[in-house]
């Protein structure tokens, strides 16, 4: 396909990921001892736990024929290719090949290993440069609310053919809860302020949100749309690359791990928190009880957070496809912070 001259100008829709940073590949309940294979802008990685349960990230390609180990199975702490029952360690190292000769030695070729952590019950790899990462100690983002025993968590999968510009700036465009109609937990944003750097944009906005999360029976307002009021609230919203974190009042946060996997396709978690904190006689409870009611709460919000994916995806994979029919046609964004979302994933895209 020829690409028009306009396009072949740096172009957000076509823009690259910084590989110097931490991205969610999986959930790690995903993660077992059958290897699961992921992909992380055009890397093909797998991903398994060995004895020890330790997570292990490797690219999905045998040193051999170069198939996916993916395909294999999960032997010991090794990885046994599907096609000759080759296996490889965790470095990424031939360990065994079934039928070695006496007089030959086994190959000395490695595939690539990637620096993986297990936090926050999510599997966080980093692609890029590994000096890059001692000298500057990049850490993964994290989520502190999922451990912590006030804040009840939900997940929602977002997978859709677009590129990744085009699901961050639906996130942070706080105009558009006129789609969500009765889903969305705001109305009337209006945009206040916006704070800029070359690793994070902060959008602020005031809002009226329909949740108000101070008395045990006002949880029911999650569920009966008929109990809700209207209130002002500070809506807060930042692409803090390569994620995203919200805030809505002191009772809801929102987070979005994104996995860019090409130009036009995009996976992400969606992860939503609900506040306990309005309950002071909670907090005196044993812990063992709190952690049940967590627990027992988890994914309360999912049906909520599936239904706002259900609805944003169309409207970001028709973004996808007008672009690819006529990339020289351009957007009337009125917005100004998605004005600063282009701005910034052109530096990190540079970087």
């Amino acid at each position: 396909m020829n690409t028009p001259v306009a396009a072949s100008r740096f172009d957000i829709r076509r823009a690259g990921i910084n590989l110097n940073c931490w991205y969610v590949v999986a959930r790690a309940n995903e993660v077992t001892d059958k290897p699961l294979g992921v992909v992380l802008w055009h890397q093909e990685i797998v991903l398994y736990r060995d004895t020890q349960q330790q997570v292990h990230a490797l690219e999905d390609r045998c040193p051999h024929r170069f198939v996916k180990l993916s395909r294999g199975a999960v032997v010991g702490d090794e990885l046994e290719c599907a096609y000759h029952g080759w296996r490889v360690g965790s470095e990424g190292q031939c360990t065994c090949v079934p039928y070695l000769e006496d007089t030959q030695k086994l190959p000395t070729g490695k595939i690539r290993s990637y620096p993986v952590q297990e936090l926050n019950g999510f599997i966080w790899l980093y692609p890029g440069d590994r000096a890059v990462l001692q000298e500057k100690k990049i850490q993964p983002m994290g989520l502190p609310e999922w451990d912590h025993l006030n804040y009840i968590g939900s997940i929602s999968v977002i997978d859709a053919e677009a590129h990744f510009s085009y699901l961050i700036e639906n996130l942070m465009d706080m105009y558009h809860g006129h789609l969500h109609q009765n889903l969305q937990a705001w109305a009337s944003a209006e945009l206040d302020a916006i704070e800029e750097t070359d690793y994070r944009v902060d959008a602020h906005y005031t809002a009226q949100s329909y949740y108000r999360i101070d008395k045990i029976w006002s949880i029911s307002q999650l569920f009966v749309p008929a109990l809700r009021r209207l209130h002002p609230e500070p809506l807060d919203v930042s692409y803090i690359y390569p994620n995203w974190a919200s805030r809505l009042g002191d009772d809801f946060k929102i987070f979005c791990l994104f996995c860019p996997v090409s130009e036009t396709h995009t996976r992400a978690y969606l992860v939503h928190f609900t506040s306990l904190n309005a309950f002071h006689r909670l907090h005196k409870l044993p812990v063992g009880f709190r952690r049940f009611v967590k627990n027992s709460l988890f994914g309360t919000a999912n049906k909520l957070l599936d239904g706002l994916v259900a609805q944003d995806i169309p409207m970001i994979e028709d973004e996808q496809r007008a672009y690819l029919e006529n990339p020289d046609r351009r957007p009337h964004e009125l917005n100004r912070a998605l004005v600063s979302v282009q701005r910034l994933i052109r530096v990190q895209a540079e970087m």
